[in-house]
């Protein structure tokens, strides 16, 4: 039997709409678009680390904060984690190819940021400057 392909509409009709308050994928935004998402898909960015490593690599995150994302992540399919039945525990994380494909927009957005950081401090200092009479 052969698949049908979805139309456009349909697709766009599963997508689902972000701006409406009942979307069920806001969640998912939310939890996408954390800081600590963020950070914890760019320092996995081809790489398998243990928990110690991300935490070294994201620096400023504190463990509780670490294991939420990563629960979070391994829910939304982005990240899988492996367990070694070893003493003392080893546990090793990576991204999906969904966390993968996730990345790719992470990094962009990461790029843009960085390149454009002078002119939004730059932005900030003139909105904060004190007005002259």
């Amino acid at each position: 039997m052969e698949k049908k392909s979805a139309t456009l509409s349909e697709v766009m009709a599963a997508r689902g709409e972000l701006l409406n308050p009942d979307c069920p994928s806001r969640e998912v935004l939310k939890r996408m678009t954390s800081r600590w998402t963020m950070l914890v898909m760019l320092a996995l960015q081809d790489k398998t680390l243990r928990f110690s490593e991300i935490r070294r690599a994201v620096g400023g995150i504190s463990e509780r904060m670490l294991a939420q994302t990563l629960r979070y992540m391994e829910e939304d399919g982005l990240l899988a984690r492996k367990a070694w039945d070893v003493v003392p525990p080893h546990v090793e994380y990576n991204l999906t190819p969904l966390g993968q494909q996730a990345s790719i927009y992470v990094l962009a957005l990461a790029d843009w940021l960085e390149s454009h950081f002078p002119l939004i401090e730059q932005r900030r200092r003139e909105h904060n400057a004190p007005s002259r009479p």
